[in-house]
């Protein structure tokens, strides 16, 4: 810790967050997006069955990046997704969200769970901007994904 920093500034104590609470969070979530009726079909119909490991590696290798800055994503989330359409609205991102919220709260140190949830819905409205822009909708006045 920074000596010069009084510790709220510092930032909250992780000591029980670690990679095996990412892969966790990762592997319960999508275990229920793959059984969700609203979002099972879109993940089934993008990612074979042979590939979900690989897409589950992927997604623990972001989680880590965005809670333990462990640097180990190094991809671009965002194209896959433009690439969804119709498939990537309000009602996905809102079923995405609500599944999400939930299972980190029951996975992670309350803290972490937190940081997680805050990061997963600006990542939602900003997915749902970018998609929004490029499917021709007004964006100005979108709000943010709940």
């Amino acid at each position: 810790m920074n000596a010069s920093l009084p510790p709220a500034a510092a930032g909250p104590a992780r000591s029980d967050l670690d990679e095996e609470a990412v892969r966790r969070l990762v592997h319960l979530f999508y275990d229920r997006v793959h059984k969700d009726a609203v979002l099972g079909p879109i993940f089934s119909g993008r990612i074979a069955a042979d590939a979900w490991p690989v897409h589950l590696a992927k997604m623990c290798d972001f989680w880590s990046s965005v809670l333990l800055k462990s640097g180990r994503y190094d991809g671009r989330p965002l194209p896959p997704h433009l690439a969804l359409g119709s498939d990537a609205g309000e009602a996905q991102f809102a079923r995405w969200l609500a599944l999400f919220r939930p299972t980190a709260l029951e996975v992670l140190p309350p803290d972490a769970a937190q940081a997680a949830i805050a990061h997963a819905e600006r990542m939602a409205h900003s997915f749902r901007l970018a998609i929004g822009f490029h499917t021709g909708e007004d964006i100005t006045r979108m709000p943010p994904v709940r």
